[in-house]
C-alpha cells in the first residue's frame, strides 16, 4: 500500500544538528494555529502571541511549496484521521529504518508547527487498536515543546519542553505549568545570542541551539533565540533585555 511520506528528516538546520549526537529526527510540520482554517493546532497561540512570529516561517518554511505541503497534511488531519495515522505509522517506520541504515537512533517530533496533545488520540493499524501513537513505538524516543500547562498521563517515551512566552497573558499559563510535575524544563526564546542571561525567573539557563534534543536536557531553561519572523517581534513572545523576568 502506498503512503504519504508525513515526516521530515534533515530537512532543517536545527534538527539535522542532532546526528553528531547520533540520533535521526524525523519531524511533522503542519499549519500552525488556525492557519488552515480548519480548526487550530495550537490552541494557545493568540494567547501566547506566538502565531506571527512562528517557526513556520524560518529556514524552508519560506517557500511556497512546503507551505502547501503542510497545509495538506493539515487538512487530511482534520478531515481523515484514519488515513492520517495510517500514513504517520508507516511514516516512523520509514524514519526508523533509515536511522538503523545510517547507524543512528530515531526520535520523532509530532509537533514542528503545531501544539497538538497526541496523547490523547487512539487509533487503529493493521487492525491492531492503540491508545497513543506512543503505544506502537514505545522503543522510540519521541518529544516537543508545548504551550499547554495542564498536560499529564504521559507516556514515558514522550519528552515534553514547556515553551514560555512573554506576553502577559500568557503568564498566568506559564505559572501554572511550573506547578504541573510533567514539565521541568522551559524554553524561552531571546532575541538574540548575547542577550541570554545567566538565570531566568531563578532557574539556571542551559543553550538550546546546540541540536533540537530536549530530551537530553536536564531541569531548568532552556535557551533559544529569535529565528525567521521572530526577529522582529515585539508582542512579549520573544524576550529582549527589558522583559526578563526579575
Amino acid at each position: 500500500m502506498s503512503y504519504k511520506m508525513l515526516l521530515s528528516m534533515s530537512a532543517d538546520a536545527k534538527t539535522v544538528k542532532g546526528q553528531k549526537f547520533g540520533y535521526l529526527t524525523g519531524i511533522l510540520y503542519l499549519t500552525p494555529a488556525d492557519g488552515s482554517e480548519l480548526g487550530n493546532v495550537c490552541p494557545f497561540a493568540l494567547l501566547a502571541g506566538c502565531d506571527k512570529p512562528c517557526l513556520n516561517t524560518a529556514g524552508r518554511g519560506a517557500f511556497n511549496s512546503v507551505q502547501l505541503a503542510r497545509l495538506a497534511k493539515t487538512q487530511m488531519w482534520f478531515t481523515d484521521r484514519a488515513i492520517f495515522f495510517n500514513h504517520l505509522c508507516r511514516s516512523i517506520r520509514r524514519v526508523i529504518k533509515r536511522a538503523k541504515r545510517l547507524g543512528l537512533t530515531p526520535v520523532i517530533r509530532l509537533n514542528g508547527t503545531s501544539d497538538l496533545q497526541w496523547e490523547l488520540y487512539s487509533f487503529v493499524f493493521e487492525g491492531v487498536i492503540y491508545s497513543s501513537i506512543f503505544a506502537m513505538f514505545p522503543d522510540v524516543q519521541f518529544y516537543d515543546y508545548t504551550k499547554i500547562p495542564t498536560r499529564h498521563s504521559i507516556p514515558d517515551n514522550y519528552d515534553l519542553t514547556f515553551s514560555y512566552s512573554g506576553v502577559k497573558t500568557f503568564l498566568p499559563v506559564y505559572q501554572k505549568a511550573k506547578l504541573n510535575p510533567v514539565f521541568k524544563r522551559f524554553a524561552v526564546v531571546f532575541d538574540k545570542v548575547i542577550n541570554i542571561p545567566d538565570s531566568f525567573d531563578s532557574l539556571p539557563v542551559m543553550g538550546g541551539d546546540d541540536s533540537d534534543l530536549r530530551f537530553l536536557d536536564g531541569a531548568g531553561i532552556v535557551a533559544l533565540y529569535a529565528k525567521g519572523k521572530a526577529k522582529k517581534d515585539t508582542t512579549g513572545f520573544v524576550v529582549r533585555p527589558v522583559s526578563l523576568v526579575a
